[in-house]
């Protein structure tokens, strides 16, 4: 495989700051995603005193070989004390916005809905001048359980489709492209007010034409936001890279997307799902939805 390119070098963070996010996540005994799945921009968002809160884990009931998230562990008792948890995390880092995912749970009878619940709550009581996005698994497609995150009305909704259909099978075997697709379009069917959020990895073997499907496959279920980022391989018993893409390639796909109406396409070859994800609140001034 060739060395990363250029384009892919991370700027050094200034560790006192991530040191301080670190402390207040440990004080707490929270998991991040940004740590558990070893993400390129762990600095620059610690730096930023920002961090995308992993509960329910950090052990997964799924084993996706692209994914640096534990899955030989076994999952653990939920912790009712988790939520309090999170939120004060929440206030201590003063977040104007915060992202809550979690790994799958498909143990679960609603696939951890209920403790995502709690979660919301949570943030709401400890910092309730903070936005909150969900990024979520697909509940093996349980729309209730869905509709039970949804009521507590988080503003943003994400559930990423990772990949393009043909390659679901060595990607994600557990997962359903079309699964995925109806995440989205049943939260836009019963909650339009949420924003939808979905994001894809590109350099695992897909074309041009195949990528620029997908986005048009969100935008038919009314995504609202998208996110493209370059797959990286997290150790050599992952999936391997099979191509580098280019700023370029990522410039003609954001300019693609927002032709095909999002009203936000983030694509670079370090973005991730919840990478600038603050950046929504502006968004939300520009296109308001009374709830």
């Amino acid at each position: 495989m060739a060395l990363k390119p250029e384009w892919l070098r991370v700027k050094a963070p200034q560790w006192q700051r991530v040191g301080t996010v670190k402390e207040i996540l440990r004080d707490l005994g929270l998991n991040t995603v940004c740590e558990e799945a070893s993400c390129p921009n762990i600095g620059e968002c610690f730096q930023a005193g920002t961090a995308t809160f992993l509960i329910m884990g950090p052990a997964c009931t799924r084993a996706c070989p692209y994914c640096d998230i534990d899955f030989e562990k076994k999952p653990q008792p939920l912790d009712p004390t988790e939520p309090d948890r999170l939120g004060e995390a929440v206030a201590r880092l003063r977040l104007n916005h915060v992202v809550i995912t979690s790994v799958n749970r498909d143990d679960l009878p609603d696939g951890g809905a209920s403790q995502f619940v709690r979660c919301l709550e949570a943030v709401r009581r400890h910092a309730p001048q903070t936005t909150i996005e969900v990024l979520i698994p697909d509940l093996c497609g349980n729309w209730q359980a869905l509709a039970v995150i949804l009521s507590a009305a988080p503003e943003v909704l994400n559930h990423n489709t990772e990949t393009v259909p043909r390659l679901y099978r060595r990607v994600r075997p557990q997962g359903q492209y079309g699964r995925s697709l109806e995440v989205l379009r049943q939260t836009r069917a019963q909650f339009p007010w949420v924003y939808t959020k979905s994001g894809i990895m590109v350099g695992l073997g897909e074309t041009d034409a195949e990528v620029r499907a997908v986005m048009a496959d969100l935008r038919d279920v009314d995504c609202d936001i998208l996110t493209i980022g370059q797959y990286l391989q997290p150790s050599p018993k992952h999936l391997e890279v099979q191509e580098f893409i280019t700023p370029a390639q990522f410039e003609a796909w954001r300019a693609y997307g927002e032709s095909l109406g999002f009203l936000q396409v983030v694509a670079s070859p370090l973005t991730r799902s919840s990478y600038h994800a603050g950046e929504v609140q502006q968004l939300m001034a520009r296109y308001p939805r009374p709830h």
